[in-house]
């Protein structure tokens, strides 16, 4: 049996963790911002869930709630990054507190928590953080561009840190779902349209959205199933795309990067010094 503890699980991805990972015997701490979302599971699972209180862009909370989950002799196996929304709009269209906000939980929110749990990983001889990225931290949608800012973030800071702790049995693991089908839509926080964008790739984009014309192959359960499954391995790799369109965007995209790249081999060596 292992002990996870999930930010973000009042919904979606976060609440599907708790739900599926007390329903195989194992215990969560969860926290949320208000009270109520885990009630059902609660009086359901018992003293197997327990429920702590805290806003993510709150660091002084983050530090306190983690400290309540390893107090005295607790030791927590799997960390889950989940707590997270998306930005939508052009980036001229958004708000100086939009992008406060956003970068706020996403970035800074996932740093602050990695960064508290860290010591306690550490003393009790390692540990997993999974970060819930999307495909969104390694390829770009018109629209989603402080979204993008935010996931593309945190998993450069992941990438240093994970070296940083290696030593310690502390790993990582960056899942990285596709467009999945829980309430991400819905919980959309989006910028008024300007009109001098109708006609461009973020029009398009703000219209496919509203349609439903945007497609959404990904599986909540089946999402979380699967990153599970892969949390239980001994080493898991550092990026798990889930779904079928995460993975061929990321192929794509890293494609791209690279037939981009090759080229300019004897260009990037000309900007070397001279030997001495």
């Amino acid at each position: 049996m292992k002990k996870w503890f999930i930010t973000g699980a009042s919904s979606g991805l976060g609440r599907e963790f708790c739900q599926q990972l007390l329903q195989r015997g194992d215990s969560v701490v969860a926290t949320l911002r208000k009270a109520g979302p885990l009630d059902d599971l609660h009086q359901r699972y018992g003293d197997r869930l327990q429920v702590l209180y805290m806003d993510v862009t709150d660091s002084e909370a983050v530090r306190a709630a983690v400290a309540q989950a390893f107090a005295g002799e607790a030791r927590i196996d799997v960390v889950v990054s989940n707590a997270g929304y998306g930005l939508f709009g052009a980036a001229e269209e958004l708000t100086d507190a939009q992008i406060s906000r956003q970068l706020a939980t996403n970035l800074t929110g996932s740093i602050q928590l990695i960064r508290a749990v860290l010591p306690f990983l550490r003393r009790q001889g390692g540990g997993r953080i999974v970060q819930i990225s999307s495909e969104g931290g390694q390829i770009a949608y018109p629209n989603f561009s402080l979204y993008h800012a935010s996931k593309w973030g945190i998993e450069g800071f992941i990438e240093a840190v994970a070296q940083e702790v290696s030593a310690f049995g502390i790993d990582f693991m960056l899942a990285e779902p596709g467009p999945t089908g829980t309430q991400f839509a819905h919980g959309l926080d989006q910028a008024p349209p300007l009109a001098a964008y109708q006609a461009t790739a973020s029009g398009e984009m703000r219209r496919a959205l509203a349609s439903g014309a945007f497609t959404i192959k990904g599986d909540a359960t089946r999402t979380v199933s699967t990153t599970i499954a892969f949390c239980d391995m001994a080493h898991p790799p550092l990026r798990l795309p889930l779904g079928s369109t995460a993975w061929h965007h990321i192929r794509d995209a890293l494609h791209q990067r690279l037939e981009a790249l090759i080229p300019l081999e004897e260009t990037a060596a000309g900007a070397d010094a001279d030997a001495e």
